[in-house]
């Protein structure tokens, strides 16, 4: 072989090697992504209507496919993503901090959706505090143990009954997502409880005989995250362009909502169904739900779990189990 054959042998060899380390380097051009049916969640819904990620991801140059899946509890949506499923999903943020101390650090939050109240509704006319529920009653959170409210239901009995108390409510509770809980609560079945959100709580307390016991901010002290988004390092690395995509869909999601109170109720009341327009107008007018990407309350979380030994680090500050988008990284999380 002369020389001149043996450099265009190199020249192909190189121009195949790039062909090949390009390819390796491409992002996904189809992801699947979870949410669950609260209000607090319209963030996602208004996302979806709207092909927001789809539209961000083609400004970055990436033709984009999305698909939706709705979950109605933590575990799936941890199933999910954990094997890959999905590639972003909403949890609670008790959800996200022991994802992040059994991965080390793999699983992280992405942004907050929402910041709001928490309601647990009764309606046995007998139990007016925590200390009133006995083994008769049944009380519906979205997963036991734990989901967002079983959290809180902790935090709530060792705050009110004593640390050693911490878990007496939990073999009350029963997993049942928030329409199904709401549709127990109110149909005279077994579950006389529930520890909802909205728009569930108002349609509850409006029927006779239901009343509120806890809420949210007697623990946390104020409105508290409730809803966030977590993603997976590895696919955060492997496809910067569509995570960064993603983020700003939901900023822009936020800004909708904001905006345009009445577009936003309309959206919910087109994908959750059940609820009229102005019953999720009336919730949004009110600013009964903070939507913001802002974490806010969540190391209060961090400091139960740790202190109960549900995980094992205790993070410095909310920064350790959120990823540090740009955007993200400038919000004034706690």
């Amino acid at each position: 072989m002369d020389a001149r054959a043996s450099a265009m042998r190199k020249l192909l060899l190189a121009s195949v090697a790039m062909v090949f380390s390009s390819a390796s380097l491409g992002e996904v051009t189809s992801i699947k992504i979870g949410r669950s049916f609260s209000l607090g969640q319209l963030p996602a819904m208004v996302m979806e209507k709207h092909r927001l990620v789809e539209k961000h991801a083609k400004a970055a140059g990436i033709d984009l496919d999305v698909e939706w899946h709705k979950f109605a509890g933590a575990a799936a949506e941890n199933d999910a993503l954990l094997s890959g499923s999905v590639a972003f999903t909403a949890n609670g943020v008790p959800g996200l901090l022991i994802l992040w101390d059994k991965t080390h650090g793999q699983v992280r939050g992405v942004a907050a959706l929402d910041a709001e109240t928490m309601f647990l509704n009764t309606r046995n006319p007998n139990v007016k505090s925590i200390r009133d529920f006995t083994s008769a009653d049944k009380i519906a959170v979205p997963a036991v143990r734990v989901s967002v409210t079983a959290i809180q239901l902790q935090m709530a009995a060792a705050k009110q009954l004593g640390e050693n108390e911490l878990h007496r409510l939990d073999p009350f509770t029963v997993s049942l997502s928030n329409p199904d809980g709401m549709s127990a609560l109110l149909s005279n079945s077994e579950v006389n409880s529930h520890f909802t959100v909205e728009p569930y709580s108002t349609r509850e307390l409006a029927h006779p005989g239901v009343h509120t016991v806890l809420t949210s901010d007697e623990t946390l002290g104020g409105q508290g995250t409730l809803n966030v988004f977590v993603a997976t390092e590895k696919f955060r690395r492997e496809n910067p362009k569509v995570y960064h995509a993603f983020v700003e869909a939901l900023q822009e999601a936020d800004e909708i909502i904001n905006r345009d109170k009445k577009a936003a109720a309309q959206v919910f009341v087109e994908q959750a169904k059940g609820f009229s327009f102005d019953e999720i107008h009336k919730v949004l007018e009110e600013n009964k739900i903070q939507h913001s990407m802002t974490p806010l309350q969540t190391m209060k979380y961090a400091a139960f779990l740790h202190k109960i030994g549900t995980i094992k680090t205790m993070p410095n500050s909310w920064k350790d189990y959120f990823f540090q988008d740009p955007i993200v990284a400038t919000l004034p999380g706690n």
